[in-house]
């Protein structure tokens, strides 16, 4: 791994702002023979600090202020995983604080926001690391290693299928479903995807257009009162998806979604998402001038990646296969990519390894959920996507592998 300047020892101090839901994958940052240890956290969930403290121990500093974390914390850096809607405040918070971000993502539900974080980063010296942990999969690794080295020549076009059979529960029950807190799951859940697409593709999403629409849960009358917290866990006793109850009291977001992209390279690009399907995952196709590669099973020891390299009729098999293992890390956390992409940040932030994540990259995926989404509630009107700022690019460019 590269590194931007010389690596040194000292003790490292975690704090973790949204501790609850997908803040456990700060578990793997804890690693006290290593010099870091998770000290902090803040949450408004009494529940999610006894739990932290069962885990790391009583004197672990514990407050529902995000503030006071930052400012009586003790911490080097955060991981920032609270709802959506507050990742703007609490990311330029702490990096203002002189704090490293480790930012969920998608990093804002604007991409004023997620403007206003590059900045802020770049401004404050703050290194700033966004959870796309998508490109630390094993099957997303070998398509590109794959495309990289010429399996099927030069990329022309690719697309995803999008398959989520737990959206009723996990999107539909809380803030998600709201699109003033969420803006739309093109960020929520398509954030990831368009980020692989643009990372194996080479480039970013300058105009796109969108269709979908709510076409299934704004049936459902059975609704949780406002004033209550939505359960969003996933239960597979939920089905078929009309027979869903306790949905969030706002339900506005849409829960089919499909729209095409083209990058500044000349790539065409399409993805379709849909959260009532009957099983849960991600088909990615890539198309180029000497074949095609597609995944299918996106789970280590359930996962095979195939080429089609030659002219003929229908191969189900391919012309040649490769079968994505089960590896020592591949139960913690998708697939053992929350892991290694901790050990990424840890690395960046204490020994100047590059990133493979990017936060421009990041800032784009976020831009073209956003306009693709003002596409589809403008009637299919195609979108503009802003590109991020000259000086903004090149300050993370020389910090991104």
């Amino acid at each position: 791994m590269q590194r931007t300047h010389a690596p040194h020892t000292q003790s490292l101090r975690i704090g973790v702002i949204g501790a609850g839901g997908r803040g456990w994958l700060s578990q793997h940052a804890h690693q006290p023979d290593q010099g870091v240890r998770i000290v902090a956290i803040a949450d408004t969930d009494p529940k999610a600090i006894t739990a932290y403290r069962d885990k790391y121990g009583a004197d672990l500093y514990a407050t529902s202020d995000y503030r006071q974390l930052l400012k009586d914390g003790g911490v080097d850096a955060v991981f920032v995983c609270t709802p959506d809607y507050l990742h703007e405040e609490h990311a330029c918070a702490a990096l203002e604080a002189g704090k490293h971000v480790y930012l969920e993502k998608p990093m804002a539900i604007t991409i004023a926001g997620c403007d206003r974080i590059l900045r802020t980063a770049m401004e404050t010296k703050s290194r700033l690391y966004l959870g796309h942990n998508m490109r630390h999969m094993d099957f997303v690794q070998k398509m590109k290693q794959l495309i990289d080295a010429g399996a099927i020549g030069e990329v022309k076009t690719a697309w995803c299928r999008h398959f989520c059979s737990y959206g009723g529960d996990a999107y539909f029950k809380d803030w998600h479903a709201d699109r003033t807190k969420s803006t739309g799951l093109l960020l929520q859940k398509a954030a990831h995807d368009i980020d692989v697409l643009h990372w194996i593709c080479g480039g970013f999403t300058t105009r796109t257009v969108g269709m979908g629409g709510l076409t299934l849960y704004d049936q459902i009358t059975d609704r949780h009162p406002p004033e209550e917290r939505g359960d969003a866990s996933w239960n597979r006793a939920n089905w078929p998806p009309l027979s869903q109850k306790g949905l969030n009291p706002v339900i506005d977001v849409e829960d089919l979604s499909m729209i095409l992209m083209r990058l500044d390279n000349g790539i065409q690009c399409s993805y379709q998402q849909c959260h009532y399907a009957p099983d849960g995952w991600r088909n990615y196709t890539f198309i180029g001038t000497e074949g095609r590669i597609e995944n299918q099973g996106d789970h280590p020891g359930d996962c095979v990646i195939k080429v089609w390299n030659r002219q003929r009729y229908y191969n189900q098999y391919g012309n040649a296969i490769h079968y994505i293992d089960e590896a020592v890390d591949t139960h913690h956390g998708h697939g053992g990519a929350d892991p290694r992409i901790v050990r990424e940040f840890i690395a960046h932030i204490r020994d100047g390894v590059k990133m493979t994540t990017s936060p421009v990259a990041a800032r784009n995926s976020v831009a073209t959920g956003c306009a693709a989404t003002q596409s589809i509630r403008t009637d299919s009107q195609p979108m503009d996507v802003p590109p991020v700022a000259s000086d903004v690019a090149a300050y993370f460019a020389a910090l991104t592998q």
